[in-house]
This record gives structure tokens, sequence and C-alpha cells, in this order.
């Protein structure tokens, strides 16, 4: 860390500890140059995740857009809010660890439907049956027969 006084550009950490919210950490420092001491602050450095949607336009990742879509095919079924959070909390996670910067919105519908048909299958043929398109009661058909097929 450069010293704001003499820009030496090497110090020692005196004390360090985290600030109120916990989200960075203060460290006092103590240039080995001159002497003088100066506060530094930490932090863990966000990415915004960008979705590269079908018509290859970007935008950043929202999440109440995932929770909206999984909301909606969960209505009337047994579906608690907290499943809901807790798989588009994985699903992020899941991008994340990626380190990709970017991901299609193919990646994240799939990945919703993995977490859907975990956690009610009703649900998740009604998410399949928007994001895949479905054109005729035949492709609905198919999907039906491979969630049957894979439950056997």
């Amino acid at each position: 860390m450069k010293c704001p006084y003499c820009s030496y550009e090497e110090s020692k950490v005196i004390d360090s500890r985290p600030t109120d919210e916990g989200e960075k950490i203060r460290r006092r420092r103590e240039c080995l140059k001159c002497g003088k001491r100066f506060t530094t602050y930490e932090m863990i450095e966000n990415m915004p995740i960008i979705v590269i949607k079908r018509d290859r336009s970007r935008e950043t990742f929202v999440r109440e857009k995932l929770m909206n879509g999984m909301l909606r095919a969960c209505e009337k079924r047994p579906v608690s809010i907290e499943m809901l959070e807790k798989a588009i909390d994985d699903i992020e996670t899941s991008i994340q660890n990626s380190l990709d910067r970017e991901v299609t919105s193919e990646k994240i519908g799939e990945l919703a439907m993995q977490k859907l048909r975990e956690i009610d299958e009703v649900a998740y043929v009604r998410f399949a049956s928007v994001y895949r398109q479905f054109k005729d009661i035949s492709t609905f058909m198919d999907e039906l027969t491979k969630l049957i097929n894979k439950s056997k």
C-alpha cells in the first residue's frame, strides 16, 4: 500500500478490525519509510453478472426477474418462498463460481429448471413450457414423458 505522505510502497498493518456493517475491514498502517500512520479499507469487489439474452443484447442479472418467473411457475403449489430463495441463491452462487462474468439467459433458465425439478415437478413443467416455448401438445408430452422416465 502506497503511503499518502511520502509515496513509499511498503507499510505494516498496526491494527485491523471490521467496520460496523461487517462489509469492510479497516486497517491502520504505518509507513516503513516516514513512520506516519494512515487508514485503509478493504472490501469485497462485487462484479456484476451480465446476462446475454436470446436477441444477443446484454443486461445485468436481476434476481427479482428470476424470482418472478419461478413464482409464476409455483402458483398454487406447495412451494415456500424460502425454498425459492434458496434455489435462486444456489443458481447465483453457481454463476458466480463459474468465473464467467457473462452468462446466457439459456444457462440461467436451465439452472432454474434443474432446481424446480428438484422442488416441484408441476412447477418444473410450467416453467419449462414457457421457457422452452412449447409450440404444441406433442412437445409438451415429450417433456412429460422424459420426466416420467426419470422418476422411474
